[in-house]
C-alpha cells in the first residue's frame, strides 16, 4: 500500500520549502501566481489530497452542516434538502443528513453527534415528540448557527424559514365554502406542533368569517398517513349529520379519507370534496388528482441555507434573529371542484 504523498514530497520535488507549499495551497497572497500554479499542478500530478480535518482545526471550519429532518422518505423533506445542498454546495460546503424518526431522544442524540463532529451549522425541522429546548441550548452554547425550517421552536436568537401555515388552512377552507360546501371536516395535526394549530386556526377562521359554526365533531386529530385518514373519515360517515367535504392537514391522510368516501360509495367531488395540504406529487397525478396547499420546499430549502450562509458572514453571527414566511399556494384540483375540471 503507497504512502500519501504530503507537502514535504511536493517541497523536495520542486526544491522549494514546505512553507512555501503549504502557502501555495492556501492561495497564501504573499505566493507568486507561477509559483501557486506550479505547486497545484505538481500537487494534483502527485495525487496529493489536503487533510480536511487539520485545515479545519486551523481555520475553525469544518465546511460540513447538519441537516436534521423527521424523515428523508417524505418528498417534502427530500425537496427541502434538495434546496439546502444545491446552495451550499456553491460555497464549498457538505451537507450530513439525518432523520430523527420523530423521537426526541434520537433528535438530541443526533445534535450531539453533529457538535462533536465540528459542524459549522445546524438547519432542522423538530420532532412531532419533541419536549423541551435543552438540546437546541447546547447548540447555541456552542456557538453554532441554528436556524429551524417548517417546524419550529420560538427561541431568542434563533432564525426560521416557514410557511404561512394560518393562511394556506384559511385559503383552503374558504375554497370549499365557495364550492357551496355546508359541513367541512378537518384533520388536524398534533395542536402542540405549530404548524398544525395555525392550520387549524386558518380553517376556524375562515367558517367563522363565512358565517359558519365551528363543530367539533367533524374535527379529528390524525396522523400523517393513509391508514388513519380512512379510519377518521370512516368514522365521520358515520354519523347522523356527516360532513360533505374535507379539508386535511396531510395528503396522506386525506388520500385515506378518499378512499374511505368512495368505500361508502359516494362520489368525489359530486357529493363529497376535499383538498390536502403539501403538494405531493401524487396528487396531481392520480385520475382523481387532489386539491391541494402548496409548501414550497426547495425555496424552504434555499432560503434556509441563505440564512445560515448571511449568519456565518455576519458579525452578529450568533445573534440573528430573522423569521422569513413564504405565502403557501392553493393548487385547485378535481377532488374539490363542483364542476370538473376542462380536458
Amino acid at each position: 500500500m503507497s504512502k500519501k504523498t504530503t507537502i514535504y514530497d511536493i517541497a523536495k520535488k520542486l526544491d522549494i520549502t514546505a512553507a512555501t507549499v503549504s502557502r501555495a495551497l492556501n492561495n497564501n497572497p504573499k505566493i507568486s501566481e507561477a509559483t501557486r500554479k506550479l505547486v497545484l499542478e505538481t500537487a494534483s500530478s502527485m495525487n496529493y489530497e489536503q487533510n480536511k480535518l487539520a485545515l479545519a482545526l486551523k481555520s475553525g471550519k469544518s465546511k460540513n452542516v447538519g441537516v436534521i429532518v423527521p424523515r428523508i422518505d417524505s418528498n417534502f423533506f427530500a425537496s427541502i434538502i434538495r434546496g439546502i445542498e444545491d446552495e451550499l454546495s456553491l460555497y464549498g460546503y457538505h451537507v450530513i443528513i439525518c432523520q430523527t424518526h420523530e423521537l426526541n431522544e434520537k433528535e438530541a442524540e443526533t445534535i450531539d453527534a453533529l457538535l462533536n463532529a465540528q459542524v459549522d451549522g445546524i438547519l432542522m425541522s423538530v420532532s412531532r415528540s419533541s419536549k423541551d429546548s435543552s438540546h437546541y441550548e447546547r447548540i447555541l452554547k456552542k456557538k453554532v448557527p441554528l436556524i429551524f425550517f417548517d417546524r419550529r421552536r420560538i427561541m431568542e436568537g434563533v432564525s426560521s424559514v416557514t410557511i404561512n401555515d394560518f393562511a394556506g388552512g384559511y385559503a383552503a377552507t374558504k375554497h370549499l365554502i365557495e364550492q357551496g360546501c355546508k359541513r367541512i371536516a378537518h384533520f388536524s395535526g398534533e395542536q402542540s406542533i405549530e404548524i398544525f394549530k395555525e392550520r387549524f386556526l386558518g380553517y376556524k377562521q375562515a367558517l367563522l368569517d363565512n358565517g359558519m359554526a365551528l363543530n367539533q365533531d367533524y374535527i379529528i386529530q390524525t396522523k400523517s398517513n393513509l391508514e388513519e385518514g380512512e379510519k377518521a373519515m370512516g368514522a365521520l360517515l358515520k354519523m347522523k349529520n356527516p360532513p360533505d367535504a374535507l379539508f386535511s392537514s396531510s395528503d396522506f391522510s386525506a388520500l385515506g379519507a378518499i378512499a374511505a368516501i368512495k368505500s361508502a360509495g359516494l362520489k368525489i367531488p359530486e357529493e363529497f370534496r376535499v383538498v390536502g395540504f403539501s403538494n405531493e406529487p401524487f396528487t396531481k397525478f392520480m385520475e382523481l388528482s387532489i386539491s391541494s396547499v402548496d409548501q414550497s420546499p426547495l425555496e424552504m430549502g434555499t432560503m434556509a441555507a441563505k440564512v445560515f450562509l448571511e449568519q456565518t458572514n455576519s458579525g452578529e453571527q450568533f445573534t440573528m434573529d430573522k423569521k422569513i414566511v413564504l405565502e403557501p399556494k392553493l393548487h385547485i384540483r378535481k377532488s374539490s371542484l363542483k364542476k370538473a375540471l376542462a380536458s
